[in-house]
């Protein structure tokens, strides 16, 4: 065809002796072992965020306590960044392998809200009007945001995307970066949104979990496949262009949004790792403290 025709032509003359697939399949120009290791690096990630959120929602499935061992505000926070990202690829018209990915993210948050208020209806501990308001509201977003970035709704798609990247959308394929437009710099900032909250999800789990000394209900993988991810997502960004001249910093500008929201969750999902192991065999005091000279029989 003539967009088949048009796209081989970019690729020759803007990717020699490059991988045909990569340049077809993810939009960028991939020469040598490091640029191939990057983009390994980058779709192990994507595949270890996709799978994170199952083991909690089979252990939240099997015990049925999800609505005590997760904090609510953690899960609306990382919907919201989800949404962001998926507006973000919109924005920026990722070819289809992000675009999907985005979407799949906050699918796989929307599951894990509705097994929480499944669990708290259950239980019959169902939140305030306000919070059930911000859930809705919440939700609203997530699906319309899914809606929108649907392929169909992008007029204009490109054969090599500009650098709207996050939570394991890959790295850009140029090392030399232009100048943002106006486009770049709505997503640049919906970039650096979605990273803020995925900072500021982790607060409120780490505080429910400082709260009640225990992660039971949590599951561990949750946040350790999320761990691997952001570590092989900072790697694929840094081995894509690991040099620091003048034109390449540019590079890591364009990134600087996702880095610092890679790497901070990273930090953060660390200090959860560490109450999984302080607080692995702590006994609350008031399961604790059976009062050995009581009487067994009470009148």
């Amino acid at each position: 065809s003539a967009a088949g025709a048009a796209a081989d032509g970019n690729f020759t003359s803007l990717c020699p002796n490059g991988s045909q697939w990569v340049w077809e399949g993810l939009g960028e120009c991939a020469q040598d072992a490091r640029d191939m290791a990057s983009i390994y690096l980058g779709l192990l990630s994507i595949v270890f965020f996709m799978v994170s959120s199952l083991p909690q929602c089979y252990s939240s499935i099997k015990n049925g306590n999800m609505d005590s061992a997760l904090s609510i505000w953690f899960l609306l926070l990382w919907l919201s960044g989800d949404s962001c990202n998926v507006i973000g690829s919109f924005l920026a018209d990722q070819l289809p392998l992000q675009t999907y990915t985005a979407i799949y993210y906050v699918i796989a948050d929307l599951v894990m809200l509705s097994l929480y208020f499944y669990y708290k209806v259950k239980h019959r501990t169902a939140g305030s009007w306000s919070t059930l308001l911000a859930v809705g509201a919440t939700c609203v977003l997530g699906l319309g945001s899914s809606c929108v970035a649907l392929p169909g709704f992008s007029a204009h798609p490109q054969v090599n995307p500009p650098g709207f990247r996050s939570r394991a959308l890959l790295s850009t394929a140029d090392a030399t970066i232009k100048p943002f437009t106006p486009k770049e710099i709505i997503g640049f900032s919906i970039g650096s949104l979605s990273s803020v909250l995925y900072l500021c999800s982790r607060f409120p789990q780490i505080y429910i979990n400082f709260k009640r000394k225990s992660t039971e209900g949590l599951s561990y993988f949750l946040f350790g496949l999320v761990i691997v991810g952001n570590t092989m997502y900072g790697l694929s960004v840094l081995l894509k262009n690991p040099n620091w001249d003048e034109d390449e910093k540019g590079y890591m500008i364009h990134h600087l949004p996702w880095l610092i929201g890679s790497l901070g969750t990273l930090m953060l999902d660390l200090i959860v790792s560490f109450q999984f192991l302080i607080y692995r065999k702590f006994v609350p005091k008031e399961d604790s403290s059976v009062d050995e000279t009581a009487p067994m029989i009470q009148d």
